[in-house]
């Protein structure tokens, strides 16, 4: 073990060590050392510690002169910031040329190189002892080096690291943060550097970092080393693992997202360590790692919080950087902190946005927060432009730099040409609480710079950039010491984008999740075209559906891996609460205008009461698109281990029907009973309230569809405007149809609910239903909280009745 005054190996350093080494330094060190042997693999290294950047400083008599420097600064006034803050950088680079830290680099490397091999390169990375605190992130604030050989360059590299202490950016953000430049100290973190410009590299979160919601891995990747994600250059892969399940022994990715991944950084040549190269387009096509390394890094980050968890003792979501190396073809784990913006949320104060009224789409990229700001176009090209930049202003960039970051706090919103929601521009929108649309693809050769446009990020996964300033409302939701009613209350969600934001609302589950939202929305390819591609005689057809089904050994393969990340993702979200899913229920020119479906789909004068719901299923001209359909659902259940996922069976007009459905799904794996399947249906035509008796021998549930309910029960089209002040839910006869479905089902034992916005619109009518008992209320996300309160003030009066006639 190395004597060395100023060295410190990973092997003997802890979590404790923060002040000696810096956080960052400290993770690696417990990460080697503690979770080495549980089969994380980590690259070895050595610090070069705290003690010998002060003892440099106090030798060379550079505090008092640092101190006259930095006294009174005013970092607004950024060019005499970035006068100061490169003296300040001189002195300190000065003060660490010395022989005794040259001898024990250069000692130390040696020990690297008789492990592995001669002239290794090595990773060299800033630590900062107030670094990874629990209220700032420092992320960026520091320089890294990679790539970097031999003692000398060594040495070199770890002053400017030390001397890196006092970048504008540091100086800047230690002013916002309150730390005493002179009471944060640099340790430098050496390590070996993974060969992942030959492979990959990435990073992960231990919850989604979008919403706080934690029982997902959120994994980024990108082909070659990660800069390019931590500097938002590269727009990467991302996936999501189900914590739950996994534990539970599944194996299956939750969701995938290809990423464009134009450029990989890989080693340079000469003076220059590293450089940009073109991705070539065939790898940017595929994935940059495949499922099984997916896993295999979810497990580490699984394994990672875990630990943490234990150490801190308390629940310890974790950022954890990885990389995979392309000669031993190994992942490796090079970094982790706990996460520190996400988990800090408080669930108690839900804030939703929404715009009051559509606009002209500018651009659209991956939405990063969930609120919605507007303000006029400030153009960044380069950090000289920083000082045009007033606050409120909208900050188009193609990527943003730390330098940037005292101006991004003052940006009504955030938008970028590249990256990520792990890319620095969305790690600082995501701290500040500014929204962020990054990825966009151009805009900033695009955008007007003075030009009023509207951000919202209120849509889930997807951000827009709206032109002018569009209205939008705030609502405060208050979920603090709720009473929630006996009466389940649950949620219609088809949205998967939506799904972790929405399963924070204290909801009962999904009661209604729209199929063919999704596959409208995620596939867009009609199930017929892709399990009959040689019937689509379109050639425009053909070569789109060819396009987005390349990655995939057959078109229908395409189909069932969306829609069951898409199903998944809310099953997930929800777990273990029940996700009620209703298989596909399009009219058919709704299927009719899928890619493809031209070829598949009738024409009828009346769509609303033609082809569609159950009778689809079994029938030839659709058995092979259900087929695909329960593949999806039978891969949510059995393959992911989602078994909170329920079946529901749309407008099922006679009971031969429905055994018809029931025994085609059986035959695709999907039977009723086996591994607790439930089968639910829609109670929406009269027939189904008629014949409930018969009807709940063959399912295991309804729900009321009350929207064809009541325009069946009342002959009322309800897209028909002229008569639209007909539809009324609250009419005696639909109140007597209600009535009946509920205690009907009862009276069979069945569970019986409604999907629809008639007990949040009409507080008479959740009063009519919690009165006859229904076991449950499912509504529109935003109406849950209402609805709670109605249905809940609803039991009360009720219990109250009861006692008084008693």
């Amino acid at each position: 073990m190395d004597a060395s005054a100023y060295i410190r190996w990973f092997e003997d350093i802890r979590l404790t060590d923060v002040p000696a080494v810096g956080g960052k330094t400290a993770s690696l060190g417990e990460l080697y050392s503690a979770l080495t042997p549980e089969g994380v693999k980590v690259p070895n290294g050595f610090a070069l510690t705290a003690t010998a950047y002060r003892d440099a400083l106090t030798d060379a008599g550079a505090w008092d002169r640092l101190g006259h420097l930095l006294a009174g600064i005013d970092k607004r006034r950024i060019a005499e910031l970035a006068r100061r803050a490169a003296t300040a950088r001189a002195i300190v680079y000065a003060a660490t040329d010395r022989e005794d830290l040259r001898q024990e680099v250069a000692q130390a490397y040696r020990r690297l190189e008789r492990e592995y091999g001669r002239n290794v390169a090595v990773a060299v990375r800033s630590s900062a002892t107030a670094e990874d605190l629990p209220n700032a992130s420092f992320a960026g604030q520091h320089d890294s080096f990679l790539n970097i050989r031999g003692a000398d360059d060594l040495l070199a590299a770890c002053r400017r690291c030390f001397a890196s202490l006092f970048t504008d950016r540091a100086i800047s953000y230690r002013i916002d943060n309150g730390f005493d430049h002179f009471k944060v100290a640099l340790s430098v973190a050496v390590m070996k550097m993974v060969r992942s410009d030959l492979a990959a590299s990435g990073v992960m979160f231990t919850l989604d970092t979008e919403t706080g919601f934690r029982d997902v891995v959120f994994v980024t990747g990108a082909y070659g080393l990660g800069e390019n994600i931590v500097q938002g250059v590269v727009d990467p892969d991302e996936f999501y693992v189900h914590k739950p399940t996994f534990k539970a022994g599944f194996r299956a990715l939750l969701l995938r997202r290809l990423g464009d991944k134009a450029k990989q950084m890989v080693y340079g040549h000469g003076q220059k360590a590293t450089r940009n190269v073109a991705t070539p387009p065939n790898d940017r096509q595929q994935f940059c790692i495949d499922d099984k390394e997916v896993l295999t890094l979810a497990e580490c980050a699984m394994l990672v919080e875990d630990h943490y968890s234990k150490k801190a003792g308390k629940p310890t979501p974790m950022d954890v950087e990885w990389a995979k190396d392309g000669k031993d073809g190994l992942l490796y784990i090079i970094q982790a902190r706990p996460e520190t913006v996400a988990s800090r949320r408080k669930p108690e104060a839900l804030e939703s946005y929404r715009l009051k009224s559509p606009g002209k789409a500018l651009a659209e990229g991956r939405a990063v927060g969930e609120k919605i700001a507007a303000g006029r176009v400030r153009l960044i090209r380069s950090g000289r432009e920083l000082k045009n930049f007033r606050p409120g202003e909208v900050l188009v960039a193609s990527a943003t730099s730390p330098d940037w970051e005292p101006v991004m706090k003052l940006a009504a919103a955030i938008v970028t040409d590249h990256g990520g929601r792990t890319c620095h521009a969305a790690i600082i929108a995501r701290e500040l609480g500014v929204p962020a649309v990054v990825g966009t693809g151009n805009l900033s050769k695009r955008a007007k710079i003075g030009a009023a446009v509207t951000v919202s990020c209120a849509d889930g996964d997807i951000g827009h950039v709206f032109e002018g300033s569009l209205p939008y409302e705030v609502e405060q939701i208050a979920t603090e010491g709720l009473q929630k009613p006996h009466t389940e209350i649950m949620v219609n969600l088809g949205n998967p984008e939506v799904a972790f934001k929405t399963a924070l609302l204290p909801s009962d589950g999904v009661g209604l999740a729209r199929m063919e939202f999704i596959i409208n929305q995620h596939i867009g390819i009609h199930p017929m075209a892709l399990a009959c591609p040689d019937k689509v005689t379109s050639a425009r057809d053909r070569q789109r559906i060819k396009l987005l089904t390349a990655r995939h050994k057959r078109p229908s393969d395409f189909f069932v891996e969306r829609l069951s990340e898409g199903v998944g993702t809310i099953a997930a979200a929800f777990h273990p609460r029940s996700v009620i899913v209703r298989l596909s229920d399009f009219k058919t020119n709704e299927y009719a205008n899928l890619l493809g479906g031209a070829n598949f789909e009738p024409s009828e004068e009346n769509p609303m009461l033609g082809f569609r719901g159950a009778a689809r299923y079994a029938h030839p001209a659709y058995a092979q698109g259900f087929a695909l359909e329960c593949a999806a659902l039978k891969r949510v259940r059995e393959t992911m281990g989602l078994t909170n996922l329920k079946i529901m069976v749309p407008f099922c007009r006679r009971v031969e029907e429905a055994r018809k459905v029931i025994e085609a799904m059986a035959t695709h794996g999907l039977k009723r009973g086996e591994s607790g399947l439930q089968i639910f249906m829609m109670c929406e035509i009269p027939n189904n309230v008629i014949l409930i008796d018969q009807f709940a021998q063959l399912f295991d549930g309804f729900s009321i569809g009350s929207n064809d309910l009541t325009q069946l029960t009342l002959g009322v089209d309800r897209d028909s405007e002229i008569v639209a002040f007909d539809f009324d839910e609250r009419d005696p006869g639909m109140l007597q149809m209600l009535s009946m479905a509920v205690l009907g089902a009862k009276r069979n034992g069945r569970h019986v609910g409604i999907c629809g916005e008639a007990p949040a619109n009409y507080p008479e009518i959740a009063r009519f239903l919690a009165e006859l008992g229904i076991d449950s209320i499912s509504v529109n996300p935003s109406s849950v909280l209402r609805t709670i309160k109605i249905v809940r003030d609803a039991e009360h009066e009720s219990a109250e009745g009861e006692r008084a006639a008693g």
